[in-house]
């Protein structure tokens, strides 16, 4: 049979591809059929690999020395730089490696990436391989560094091989080198969410805020990983709750970026700055609100933090919730109370923000909250002695009352009051012109005044509610004061003439 190629892809003729099939497999006749046939035993695949890579790799003693009985080159590499001494070492291969060693391999040798054999069994966990290299073999350097600046004892945090982290301590590795990011081990250990690892570095008390090139301790690292039993352990061991990054990031602003609320409430408890700000001014709560996480939100107004902090545009986390219609979260914000007056870098409120992305809801709790902020001042302020006090809601009422209401102002608005009117009434009722323009900024063709005047009667029906008054007689008066006494009229004597309603309007 004549011996080609295998295929364009590969640069093997047929034979050299049976060869590292059969060191592949530990197939030893077919390896010395081949070889009585002159098949080359130095043969390179497409990626540099030789049959003696193939069968250090899968650990077969019986192949590895029948290539090296028949002049295989210990030290060949292959594209990565991986020799099969490496291999044998990555893949744990303890004889393999003895074996290559006592066949003269270089020990010192290193792969593209400068990963040394000491470097690829701790990443992989080899600790009997390890044991071997620094008890049998002269001249091995603990803390040798790849090209990332990162040693063993790095590698292995990093992945989470605590035996080989023990042995490496006990080996007498230095364990605060920094790599080329100023990475420690405990750094990667705690990125990976590696606990026993983090534990085992914690108890050798290292410098738990060691920063890294961004300003990153582990706690940074664990708190946006997610790894909460990281950031735990790490707070209980005395990390510092509010170290800041390069770019003044606290723990809490990574666990609002990703929405752990356990982890949240972790570093609030161990006391963490709620209201501490990034290099964008921006506050856990402006990326809780802008990620959309509500319970994140609603923790973080449990602890009682600033709600008017702006950020580098000015703009609060109010702001934020109205620019991207999160209702749940307004709603939320508005009932925890805040200064509705703010602005941005624009000159806008959150309301004229809410407005003009077209979030009615939304601006229609904020003209509420508005009006009942101002209702509760004037309550609070007033020698009243029957204060009680009342907290904003925005739970609609379904009583028969409100229902019945709700029903006359949809067809006032609907079919009697004049494209002006509902201004009118607005004013009487002493909303703001902000609110008023808020209100009109909805579009819905040239009827638009229609659910301009159903919006606003909605809002201030919210109000009446809010403060134990009677909508019938407030609707009367509101008509009455607006030059409409002929609709008021109307709604007096309806209501007078309902026997099932509780309030009638015999003061009118």
């Amino acid at each position: 049979m004549e011996d080609d190629l295998v295929s364009e892809d590969d640069i093997l003729l047929r034979s050299e591809k049976e060869f590292h099939v059969a060191a592949k497999c530990n197939h030893t006749e077919k390896m010395l059929l081949l070889i009585k046939r002159g098949v080359d035993v130095k043969a390179k695949n497409n990626t540099d690999r030789t049959a003696l890579h193939w069968a250090a790799g899968a650990g077969h003693e019986m192949a590895v020395r029948l290539l090296l009985e028949h002049e295989a080159l210990v030290d060949d590499e292959d594209c990565f730089g991986m020799n099969a001494l490496l291999l044998s070492a990555w893949f744990g291969h303890l004889r393999i490696l003895q074996i290559l060693v006592n066949a003269g391999a270089k020990i010192n040798c290193q792969n593209k990436n400068g990963l040394n054999m000491l470097h690829c069994a701790a990443q992989r966990g080899h600790i009997k391989v390890m044991e071997f290299i620094m008890e049998d073999l002269e001249d091995v350097r603990l803390d040798k560094v790849d090209k990332m600046g990162r040693t063993a004892f790095h590698l292995a945090a990093e992945h989470g091989k605590l035996e080989v982290v023990e042995f490496l301590i006990g080996s007498g590795c230095h364990h605060n080198v920094k790599d080329k990011e100023d990475n420690t081990a405990l750094h990667l250990a705690a990125k990976n969410g590696h606990i026993e690892v983090v534990r085992k570095i914690v108890e050798i008390r290292v410098n738990l805020d060691e920063k890294n090139i961004e300003g990153l301790t582990a706690l940074h690292l664990a708190a946006d990983g997610g790894h909460s039993d990281c950031v735990k352990l790490l707070l209980e061991a005395g990390s510092d709750v509010n170290a800041q990054t390069e770019k003044h990031m606290n723990c809490l602003h990574y666990a609002a970026l990703h929405g752990y609320q356990d982890m949240a409430r972790h570093l609030i408890d161990a006391g963490i700055n709620t209201d501490a700000v990034n290099h964008q001014h921006t506050t856990p709560m402006h990326i809780a609100v802008l990620q959309n996480f509500a319970s994140m939100v609603k923790l973080l107004i449990d602890s009682e933090c600033d709600l008017n902090i702006p950020d580098h545009r000015l703009q609060t986390p109010l702001h934020v919730a109205a620019e991207h219609g999160r209702q749940e979260i307004a709603e939320m914000i508005l009932i925890a109370g805040v200064n509705l007056n703010l602005m941005d870098k624009q000159g806008k409120t959150s309301l004229d923000v809410a407005a003009r992305g077209n979030h009615i809801n939304v601006a229609d709790m904020i003209i509420k909250a508005d009006r009942f902020y101002k209702w509760e001042k004037d309550t609070l302020n007033s020698d009243s002695d029957s204060w009680v006090d009342q907290h904003l809601t925005f739970k609609q009422d379904h009583g028969l009352e409100t229902q019945h209401i709700r029903s006359v102002m949809w067809r006032l608005a609907t079919k009697y009051l004049k494209p002006t009117d509902w201004k009118k009434l607005a004013h009487f009722w002493l909303f703001k012109d902000g609110h008023i323009r808020a209100i009109e900024e909805q579009w819905t063709g040239t009827k638009s005044y229609r659910d301009h005047g159903h919006r606003m009667l909605l809002i201030w029906l919210h109000g009446v509610v809010m403060a134990g008054e009677n909508p019938i007689k407030g609707l009367y008066e509101g008509l009455v004061g607006i030059g409409r006494r002929d609709l008021a009229e109307s709604i007096r004597k309806k209501a007078n003439s309902d026997a099932t309603s509780p309030k009638k309007c015999t003061a009118m």
